[in-house]
C-alpha cells in the first residue's frame, strides 16, 4: 500500500526453512514484504553468484502484503535479481535469515545469509542478517522474533552508515536468562577443519567436512563469541571493504 515501508527478505536455508517463516513474522508489522529466497538450501555459499546457469523464478505466495518468490540460485543471486528485476522500487530495509546456526566470528565470511545482507548494503539499503545458534530444523525462534523487532525498528528509524550491514546472532537460551543485546567486534579465530573419509559402495573415496572453531580470544568481553557464550545476542556492524589500511604505507615504501 502507498506510504508503507517495503522490506526485502532472503536467506540461505531455502524457501521452506522455518527460520524464513519466522523472519516474515518478525518484520510483518513494519511494512509490505517481498521475499526472494533460494529454491533449496545454500548454506556456506558466501557471496557466490551463478554465472553458468540462468536464474529461474517461481511465485510461491501472494497475499496480505506478502509476496514470496523462489529462485534457483544463491542468496546473492536472489538479492541481485530482486533489486534489478522483481521489485518496483528500492526497498527501505533488507533482512536475511533467520539462519539455522551461528554466523558469528569467522563464519561471517562463509555465510550465505550474510552474503545476501552485505550485497544489499552495497546499494545503500539498510540491511541486517539474523541467526540463531540452533542448527535444528525445529529450532525455537521465539526470542529472535520478539527481540529482533527492536533491531528492525531501530534501523528503520536511524538507518545505517553507507555499505554497513548488521550481523545479529542470538544464543540458545530461555527468555528468563536472556541478557539482551551487546554491540561487539568479530571474534578472531579460525575453523579447524577435519574431513571424515568414507568409502562409497563402488570403492571410491568421499569426505564429509567437520571441525571446531578455534577461538583466539575466548576472554575478550568485546567479542561476539563471548557475548553469545554469556547469554547475550551479539550485534556486529560489518563492511565489505577488505583493505588492510595499516599495511598500505609500508607497502608504498617497498614498491616505489
Amino acid at each position: 500500500m502507498k506510504g508503507k515501508k517495503l522490506i526485502l527478505i532472503s536467506n540461505d536455508d531455502g524457501i521452506d526453512a522455518s527460520g524464513l517463516k519466522s523472519l516474515i513474522e518478525m518484520v510483518k508489522p513494519f511494512g509490505d514484504i517481498y521475499v526472494v529466497a533460494p529454491e533449496q538450501g545454500q548454506s556456506g555459499m558466501s557471496h557466490s553468484i551463478s554465472l553458468l546457469e540462468p536464474l529461474r523464478t517461481k511465485k510461491v505466495h501472494s497475499s496480505d502484503g506478502v509476496e514470496i518468490v523462489s529462485v534457483k540460485g544463491t542468496p546473492v543471486d536472489c538479492v541481485k535479481l530482486a533489486l534489478n528485476q522483481l521489485l518496483s522500487r528500492k526497498p527501505d530495509l533488507m533482512v536475511s535469515g533467520i539462519n539455522h546456526g551461528s554466523n558469528s566470528a569467522i563464519s561471517v565470511i562463509y555465510s550465505g545469509t550474510m552474503g545476501a545482507a552485505i550485497e544489499s548494503s552495497l546499494y545503500g539499503i539498510p540491511s541486517i542478517g539474523f541467526s540463531v545458534l540452533d542448527h535444528k530444523k525445529t529450532a525455537d525462534f521465539s526470542i529472535a522474533i520478539k527481540y529482533g523487532r527492536k533491531v528492525v525498528e531501530d534501523v528503520l528509524k536511524n538507518g545505517l552508515p553507507e555499505q554497513v550491514a548488521l550481523n545479529v546472532n542470538f544464543p540458545i537460551v530461555f527468555e528468563a536468562d536472556f541478557k539482551g543485546f551487546k554491540i561487539c567486534k568479530q571474534t578472531t579465530g579460525v575453523w579447524k577443519e577435519e574431513f571424515d573419509k568414507r568409502i562409497d559402495p563402488y570403492g571410491g573415496d568421499y569426505y564429509w567436512l567437520t571441525g571446531d572453531f578455534n577461538n583466539f580470544e575466548p576472554n575478550n568481553e568485546e567479542s561476539d563469541e563471548w557475548a553469545l557464550n554469556h547469554n547475550y545476542a551479539s550485534i556486529v556492524p560489518v563492511k565489505i571493504d577488505f583493505t588492510e589500511y595499516k599495511t598500505i604505507n609500508e607497502l608504498k615504501k617497498r614498491y616505489k
